[in-house]
C-alpha cells in the first residue's frame, strides 16, 4: 500500500527573492497542456488533406486563444450549472471566485465547441473540419490536468482493497483509507490511451467529422469507466442507477459520438475545400 507524497502545490516560490510570485504546479500543467496543443496542432495541419485547404501552422495560435477562453468560461459555468447550481443561485458573486476552485470538463467541452464554432464562422471554415483538426490534440492536455490533480492530492479514488499493490492513502481526504489513484487511471485512459487512438485514426484521411466523433465516444467511455473508481463529489454522491454526475454527463457524449461516427461514415464527406 502506498501513501500519497503530499507534494507542495507551489513549484517555485519567489517571495524569498523579493518578488510577489508563486508558481503552482497546476499552472505549469496548464502551460504544458497549451504547449502540447500547439506542437501537435502544427503537426496536424501539415497533413496534405488539411494543408491543401489552406490550413497553416499559425492558425493554431488563434485556435489556442479561442480554446483557452472556451475552457475557462465553459468549465466554470459548467461546474456552476451541473454540480452546485443551488449554491451559486443563492450567492451569484461566488461564480467569479475561481480561486476557490470548481471547473467542469463537460462544461469546458461545451465552451470549446462554442469557441471553435465562432472561430470557424469567422474564418469561413467547416465546423466539423476544425473539430477534426483539434480533437487528437486535446487528450494530452487532459493528461496534464490529471497530473496536476495527482500532485495536488485532489479528486482521489474510492476505497480500494488494501492488497491492491497500487492502492494509495490520500491524507488530504481526511482519512487513512486505501484508495484507487483514480487520477492516474484517468491520466492513462482519457489522456494517453485516447491520444494514441485518435492520433492513429488521424494518420490518414477520413470523412469529415469522424475524428471529432471518435473523441466524444472515446472520452465518454473512458471517463464513464474511470468514474467507477473515483470518489463521487461529497455534495452530490451517487445519483440515479448508482451513477455519478460525471457518468450521467458522459451518456450523451457516448450516444452523440457513436451516432456521429456512423453518420459521417455513411455520408463519406471528405475534408471540405475552404472558400478563398
Amino acid at each position: 500500500m502506498l501513501v500519497h507524497p503530499q507534494f507542495n502545490p507551489i513549484a517555485l516560490d519567489l517571495h524569498g527573492l523579493g518578488l510577489p510570485i508563486a508558481i503552482h504546479w497546476y499552472g505549469l500543467t496548464y502551460l504544458a497542456a497549451f504547449m502540447l496543443f500547439l506542437f501537435l496542432g502544427r503537426r496536424r495541419v501539415l497533413k496534405p488533406w488539411y494543408s491543401s485547404t489552406g490550413w497553416q501552422a499559425q492558425d493554431f495560435d488563434d485556435l489556442l486563444f479561442y480554446g483557452v477562453l472556451g475552457v475557462i468560461l465553459g468549465g466554470r459555468l459548467g461546474f456552476v450549472l451541473f454540480y452546485q447550481p443551488e449554491l451559486y443561485l443563492a450567492q451569484p458573486l461566488k461564480i467569479f471566485a475561481v480561486w476557490e476552485g470548481g471547473m467542469s470538463f463537460h462544461g469546458g467541452l461545451l465552451g470549446v465547441i462554442a469557441a471553435m464554432g465562432l472561430w470557424a464562422w469567422r474564418r469561413q471554415r467547416p465546423f466539423w473540419q476544425v473539430m477534426d483538426v483539434i480533437a487528437p490534440c486535446v487528450p494530452t492536455g487532459l493528461a496534464c490536468g490529471r497530473v496536476g490533480n495527482f500532485i495536488n492530492g485532489e479528486l482521489w479514488g474510492r476505497a480500494a482493497d488494501p492488497s491492491l499493490p497500487w492502492a494509495m492513502v490520500f491524507p488530504e481526504s481526511g482519512s487513512l483509507i486505501p484508495r484507487h489513484p483514480s487520477q492516474v487511471y484517468q491520466f492513462l485512459m482519457e489522456g494517453l490511451l485516447l491520444f494514441v487512438i485518435l492520433w492513429w485514426l488521424g494518420r490518414r484521411q477520413r470523412p469529415t467529422g469522424q475524428i471529432a466523433a471518435a473523441f466524444l465516444l472515446g472520452y465518454g467511455v473512458f471517463r464513464f469507466i474511470a468514474e467507477y473508481f473515483r470518489e463521487p463529489d461529497s455534495y452530490l454522491g451517487l445519483l440515479s442507477l448508482g451513477l455519478s454526475m460525471g457518468q450521467w454527463l458522459c451518456v450523451p457524449m457516448m450516444v452523440a459520438g457513436a451516432a456521429l461516427w456512423l453518420y459521417f461514415g455513411r455520408s463519406g464527406t471528405q475534408p471540405a475545400q475552404t472558400a478563398r
